[in-house]
Order: C-alpha cells, then structure tokens, then sequence
C-alpha cells in the first residue's frame, strides 16, 4: 500500500510539470499537390518543384541558438496519390567541399554533412519517422520514439538521388504513403528538417531548436499543413520472403559440417492507417551487423542492443518500459533458454513470430507480440513461448501512462528439461508514467513492476523514479530504484536484484561569449551514485566529477576524477581470466583519474583516445586505455583500427592456508581487445565490410565479412563469411558461410 501510494503522489507531482502548448506554432509550411510527374534524379527540373512549397530560412541551433544560418537550404515538398517528395538544396560555405564518413546507410549523424527530415505525423509530439541523406548521397532512415530518439535499425522502402554542383548538393526524394503511419483524412503534421555543415561549422533547423537539445526534439517541430488530406490509406500488404543457403563446420566438437538449406519470411500488414501487424516464419539473422566487443570488468552482464528487423517497428511500446539496468522486457532474450544447471544460455532457432503494434486512437497506442521458439532434445531446451501485451494512453503534451503483461511460457515435458531449470511460466506485469515536458525541459519516469514464478518468494518487485530538468546553463537530476531480491524477469535485462540505490546529478552548462572562440561549450558535472542492500548495508558507491566540452570543428574532449567504494556480494574475479577471485565480503576502495578526446571529423585522419588511471580492487591498480586510428578515402572506403588496452596488477587475495594462517597473493593481468575494420561502399547499394575482433579476455578471435547488394528498394542479397579462431595458435574453432537473399514485395 505504501508503494502505490508512493506511486500515486509522485505521478501527480510529475503532472503539475506537464503543458500543451506547441511551441513552434507560427513555423507553418503550406504542401500542395503535385502539378505533374517528378523524377527521382536529383535535379529540380520539373515544373512541379517550380510551385512547390518551399521554405529556406533555417535558423541556427549551434554553435549559438540565436542566430540566423550561415549557409542556405532550401526545402520543397509536395505530393500526389502514392508518394511524399521531398527535396533539399544545400549550398555550401566552400565550393566543391562537403565531409562525409561513406556512402553507407544509416551513417553517424555528427561525422557527416547531412540534411534530415522529421515527421510528427501524428502531430502528438512524441512519435514520427526520419529520412534523409548525407552529402554523398547515403540514405538514413529511422522510426521516432519518445521525442527524440531515431531507431535507426528501421526499415522500409523509399527511393532518393543526389546531384552535386560548385554551389551545392541536391537531396531529393519519393516517400511511399504506405511505408508511413499516419491517421485519415489528417490535414495537420509536425515537421522539421535539419542541416549539418561541418565545413561551415554550424547546425541549423527550419523550426528553431534551443542548442541544449538534438534536432530530432519533435517538441519543437513545426507544422506541415495539407491543402487536401494526404490519401486515404489503402490495404497495405507487404511480403518479404528470403532463401538461404550456408555451410557451418564447428572443429572444437568435430561435429560433421552441417549444411544449411532454409526459407522464410516476414509480412506487414497495415491493420489500418496506424496500425500495423509484423509475422515471420522460420526467421533468420545471419545477416545483422555483429556486435561489438567489449572489455567486461564489471560484476554484472553488459548489454547488446537489439539488431533483428522483425523487433524493430514501434519497438517502443515493448522494450521502452524500464531504464538501462531495470528493463522488464529484452527482445534479444527471446530466442536465448537458459539452462540454470550450467549457467549457458542455448541459442534457439525462432519457429514464427507475430506483432501487432500502432495507434487505438490519437491518444492510445497497443503492443501485442507472440513469439515461439523450438526445442532442442539434446541440450534439454523445451519449446518456449513469449508473449506480452502493452496499452499506452497519452496525457497532457507529450507525457504517457503505460502498463504491460510478458509471459514466458516453458512447454516441459523430460526430466533433463526439469534439470536444467526451466520454470513453467514466468510473467511480469508493471505500471509506468513518462513525464516530457512540451519544452523538454522536465523529463522523468516513475513505474512498479512484479514478477510471477511458480515459486514465487516475497520481495518479487522493482520500483524506480527519476525527475530530469535540462536548460541552456543547468542540468539536475535525481534517480532512486529499489528492486527486490526475488525479482526475477527471465525476458528481462536486470543484472543485479536486492537493492536500493540513488543517484543525484548536478551540471552546469559554459558557452563562451566570444563569437570568435573555437570552443563550443563546455560543461562540468557531478554524480554520485551509491547502492545499499535491502537490509540497510552500503555496498557500492560512485562518486565522480566530470569536465566534458565540444568544439566547434565537432572534436571533443573530457576528463574525470573518481572515487570508488565496493563490498563484494559474492567471489568475484576482477579480471574475468580465471585468476583466484576476492572473496565476498570483502571492502575495496580506489581512486581513480581519466582523459578523452576525439579529433574532428572534418579531416580526413580521424582519431581518439580515452583513458582511465588509479586504483582497483585488492588495492591493486588499473589503467585502461582505449584508442581508434581511422582513415577514409572519402566516401568509398574507410579503414579503422580500435584498440582497447587492460593493465591491472598489485591485486592482492588473501588466501587461508593449511595452518590456519592467511597469505596474501599477488596477482597481475595485461590483456588486450583489437578491432581492425575496413568499410567499403562502392555505391549507395553496394556495401563490403570486414571486422576483425582479437579478444585476449575471451580467449576469442573473431573475423566477420559482410557483402550487401540492394539491388532493389529494401531488397537485399547478402554474402557473410565468418571464423573464430584460439588467439593462441589460430587454431580454428568453428567456421561458417551463409548466402541470403530477401525481395520486399507491396501487394
């Protein structure tokens, strides 16, 4: 009773800090019809870009948000019964000089010149879809969430070109109705496009956004006003099948090679003009881009974003509950059995999927997703489904309330499978309240959440809160969680339960008053974060001060003084190699020091370092240093080399001995993590990549090769080669080829 009511007096709290006023309001840009046909090459020579709506006065959003932009662009649109055009001349400071990264989809956003567009089609300030390209011509898109947030892992299918002259280069673009959401006979969208010159140095957007925020803050989006209503959505039916051939050889079993021989495929089908329905069959992501490597020092499980398409459309109203380390739901458990008797997780393949997601009404959005995996006899994996339902209701601006249902149901049927662990049922339900302000100031989140076990204990829960207040000078925040030591949601990404934990943070904001400085701004922080266990005893506290700043050519720097204190709950190895761990228990403190910075990526040679320095557990010491060299030959081809580099010795683990006495052991480790990458893009459809990963931790050496061709519209044909390898004497441990091709067929 006490946490609901706790619950219930906080999100009225949150409430007060709510408004709906639009903030851009008077930024309104009047789209007509077409007056005859366009052509996607990109030039502007059609008389229909001649009597579209254009707007050209960008204002600028850094380095100052108060000025007008330095450098022009100028946007059209217009459209007719099937697509949305959207075009953008973007002249130049300097004639004929533009930076860009490659020619690859989806590129980094700070590291390439680039126009964008965001689309609040929906007008509710929260979710949307982003297009756009750099100056090479390679397309972005992404579907929006929470206010800001581009998921660009999204796809759909569009078509775009670009053209270049002396004075500028030509974006230009058909967007298909139907690879969009939005609501019938709508005559009112939001809107905004945003420019990148790293030449010119500057950052600007059609609708004015404060410098403290991205461009994609659809808070302050401006209003795309239709002459008609776009058209009617009609049925909507997209196939997407693929076939796949691959041969896979694991030498450590000496397991006969296994050839692959395997079809499926995902559907799309638009319930109606906001609601959208994903199937697939016998699913495969062979294809997804491999996750970088990480150095684990940590006690607890890091975490992998998820990549595979069929999760991804509103993947918000199922993975967005929770915060970085209470997250009730994780579409990358799905597919992953954990076998408790031996503390692996076994890879399952998928045997059909199905989602249902969008918009009930303005105000109301549902989330339903069913998913089965197969069973695998031999490892004693019983067939599982996951299932979960999530109603969102939208109030005041841009705030919402949501609750949710997961259920993991485990179809149990041998002994080995009871051995192993597997539960009959695990279900979570939960409550959660999203505070955004319509000027983005506020933000916040406050939710309780329960899990439900066949031997469901007491303590079974998680609650948290958050309260976030951003301006152009300050930055102040307060997160308090407390999760119980039964918490157990087995879809879930919780790596630690039995805690109670607050974490202030306080900032201020530095912009140099000289219009001449090459500083940016600059920004100093403090944050302490500090855990106790449910029985009242500090176990961890972090406590640091920060300096970050950003230039103006892009480039960054930071630096940081630390300090650490840790009481072990449970042996822990702090090297993860197998050396003898410290004993739960046990108390450590350290101090700590760091530096980074990253070059600007106007040049060609790019370059960063960050480091860390000072103390570690067992009064031993640690330096971290991480480091990557790249260099394109603008755009086709970009090579990097990433290292990360551990050094940790004068760790001392008192040891009992055979007398009763206690002797203190020494130990020291130095290992290393290296990622050589080189990223080809012989065109805006044609894609080579190869990563190598060299993991002294893991004892792993991993090389991945990924060959793209869209030959059509969202349409692929992908080549992938993969080795892992024992870094001691390359010996191969397991080695596969897979060809994939998948066609994106509208019925």
């Amino acid at each position: 009773m006490k946490r609901l009511f706790l619950l219930l007096f906080t999100l009225a709290t949150f409430s007060s800090l709510a408004q709906t006023a639009k903030r851009n309001e008077i930024f309104q840009m009047l789209i007509k019809p077409a007056k005859g046909s366009l052509k996607m090459d990109g030039k502007l020579d059609e008389a229909a870009w001649l009597e579209a709506a254009k707007v050209s006065d960008f204002v600028m959003c850094n380095p100052t948000d108060t000025l007008c932009s330095n450098v022009r662009t100028d946007v059209r649109m217009t459209y007719d019964d099937k697509y949305l055009y959207i075009s953008a001349e973007c002249f130049l400071k300097e004639q004929s000089r533009y930076v860009v990264e490659s020619l690859k989809r989806d590129f980094s956003f700070g590291i390439n010149d680039n126009f964008l567009v965001f689309i609040d089609t929906f007008d509710d300030k929260t979710t949307g879809f982003s297009f756009g390209a750099n100056a090479a011509g390679a397309q972005w898109d992404g579907q929006m969430s929470e206010g800001a947030k581009v998921n660009l892992n999204w796809d759909n299918k569009w078509e775009s070109s670009t053209s270049y002259n002396k004075e500028s280069w030509i974006w230009e673009a058909a967007i298909p109705f139907k690879s969009i959401r939005y609501k019938n006979n709508s005559t009112r969208w939001g809107i905004n496009f945003s420019r990148l010159d790293l030449q010119a140095k500057e950052k600007s957007a059609w609708a004015p956004v404060p410098r403290q925020f991205p461009t994609a803050s659809l808070a302050y989006s401006g209003v795309l006003l239709w002459e008609t209503p776009p058209p009617a959505p009609k049925q909507n039916i997209s196939v997407i099948p693929y076939v796949l051939s691959g041969v896979t050889s694991n030498y450590e079993t000496q397991d006969p090679t296994s050839f692959r021989k395997q079809i499926g495929g995902d559907v799309k089908v638009a319930l109606s003009s906001s609601m959208n329905m994903d199937l697939t069959i016998n699913p495969d992501f062979s294809q997804v881009d491999v996750d970088r490597q990480q150095t684990n020092l940590d006690r607890f499980e890091l975490f992998y974003p998820e990549k595979r398409q069929f999760f991804i459309e509103n993947s918000d109203l199922f993975d967005g509950f929770g915060t970085e380390t209470i997250r009730p739901f994780f579409s990358r458990r799905i597919g992953l059995a954990l076998n408790t008797r031996t503390g692996i997780y076994e890879q399952t393949p998928i045997t059909y999927g199905a989602r249902v997601s969008g918009k009930l009404t303005n105000d109301w959005r549902i989330g339903l997703l069913n998913v089965q995996s197969q069973r695998i006899d031999d490892k004693g994996v019983p067939t599982q489904n996951y299932s979960m339902v999530a109603l969102q209701r939208k109030l005041f601006a841009r705030s919402n309330i949501g609750i949710f249902m997961i259920n993991k149901q485990s179809f149990i049927d041998t002994e080995l499978q009871r051995q192993n662990g597997f539960a009959e049922f695990n279900r979570n339900i939960g409550v959660e309240y999203n505070l955004a302000s319509s000027n983005n100031f506020w933000t916040g989140k406050i939710f309780y959440y329960q899990s439900i076990s066949p031997d469901a204990k007491a303590n079974n829960f998680a609650h948290a809160a958050s309260l976030a207040y951003k301006d152009n000078n300050w930055i102040m925040s307060w997160k308090h969680q407390w999760v119980g030591d039964s918490y157990n949601p087995e879809v879930g990404y919780v790596p630690r339960v039995n805690y109670t934990n607050i974490n202030p943070e306080v900032g201020k904001i530095f912009y140099p008053k000289s219009k001449t400085s090459s500083l940016f701004y600059a920004q100093i922080r403090l944050n302490s974060l500090s855990f106790w266990n449910n029985s009242g005893g500090l176990t961890d506290n972090t406590t640091y001060v920060a300096l970050e700043g950003k230039m103006k050519d892009q480039s960054s720097f930071s630096a940081f003084h630390g300090y650490d204190y840790v009481r072990l709950l449970y042996d822990f190895d702090p090297t993860r190699m197998g050396n003898i761990p410290e004993k739960k228990g046990s108390e450590h403190t350290w101090r700590s020091v760091g530096f980074g910075y990253i070059s600007s990526p106007i040049k060609l040679f790019t370059y960063s370092v960050t480091s860390r320095f000072g103390g570690y557990y067992g009064n031993g010491n640690r330096t971290g240093i991480t480091g990557e060299l790249g260099y394109r030959f603008q755009p086709h081809v970009g090579i990097s080399v990433a290292l990360d580099y551990n050094d940790i010795w004068g760790v001392e683990v008192p040891v009992a001995q055979a007398d009763g006495s206690t002797k203190k052991i020494i130990s020291a480790s130095e290992f290393w993590i290296v990622r050589p990458k080189v990223d080809i893009t012989f065109t805006n459809k044609l894609f080579f990549t190869t990563f190598f990963q060299l993991n002294q931790q893991t004892k792993n050496m991993n090389l991945n090769a990924r060959l793209q061709w869209r030959y059509k519209p969202a349409s692929d044909l992908f080549l992938v080669y993969t080795d892992n390898y024992l870094p001691e004497n390359f010996h191969i441990r397991n080695r596969s080829i897979v060809l994939k091709l998948n066609y994106w067929l509208n019925l």
